[in-house]
């Protein structure tokens, strides 16, 4: 049977999904990041799945979500969007930290993967930490950066943004050292999964694809390294994608 349970990691609210009997055993583990404006529990199907499969997965709640919310205002949540990503990268590694701490951490066999938003910040993490093993990025963009300048293009085009151009360059600037697309030398053959809708019109799909065929060429292993695109799928993860993610961790992590 599959055990939910809510924990508080690193002080981070989060649910632990695992078979009830291995609550506390020395198992592979995958951390998932939800999306923007959504929470933890939306990513419980996906851990069930993984967890039968004999993982322990750690779905958090990211800063102003979920457990997270706070009362402000919608521009506000929009404009903290990087800064959302770059403190889920830091929170991964004291979630990491505290499972390893209590050793139940299956010969370092730890893993992350997200959707959009967790996508994106999966592909940050890949940047940071040499200790991940094996990841997923379903419909998030490795162009962090490029990304970034693209949302805030729009912002201005719908009114003028409350943060000065001094702001927003050195948010270019912080990008900078969390960008996949810039590091792609920093995978070293790691496997990883991406996925994405081909009519995607939230996270451009080019941006995942372009990186991919770069990426490929630092693989010696081919089959380490694989981009699912799905025709005339939106901003939302198919089940084909759930199946499939779940396969890649199995057969990787």
């Amino acid at each position: 049977m599959i055990g939910v349970s809510h924990n508080t990691i690193a002080s981070i609210p989060c649910l632990v999904i695992t078979d009830h009997t291995k609550e506390n055993a020395v198992l592979p583990t995958l951390t998932y990041f939800h999306g923007f404006t959504s929470a933890k529990e939306h990513n419980l199907p996906l851990a069930y799945l993984l967890a039968e499969e004999g993982f322990r997965v750690i779905l958090p709640d990211s800063m102003y979500h979920g457990e997270r919310e706070k009362e402000i205002s919608r521009m506000k949540k929009q404009i903290s969007f990087w800064d959302i990503v770059m403190q889920n990268v830091e929170e991964l590694k004291d979630i990491r930290d505290e499972l390893n701490a209590q050793g139940i951490i299956l010969n370092g066999r730890f893993g992350v993967a997200g959707t959009s938003m967790g996508g994106i910040t999966t592909a940050a993490a890949l940047t940071q930490y040499p200790w991940i093993k094996t990841a997923g990025i379903l419909m998030g963009s490795p162009k962090i950066t490029t990304y970034a300048k693209t949302l805030v293009d729009s912002f201005k085009k719908m009114g003028n943004l409350p943060v000065t151009d001094d702001v927003i360059e050195h948010l270019y600037h912080q990008l900078e050292q969390y960008d996949l697309s810039k590091q792609a030398d920093k995978l070293k053959e790691r496997p990883v999964l991406f996925w994405h809708g081909e009519n995607d019109a939230i996270v451009p799909f080019d941006h995942s694809y372009t990186f991919y065929e770069l990426a490929r060429h630092h693989y010696s292993d081919q089959n380490k390294i694989r981009f699912i695109k799905e025709d005339n799928r939106d901003h939302k993860v198919s089940r084909y994608a759930v199946l499939e993610t779940v396969k890649w961790f199995k057969t990787y992590l």
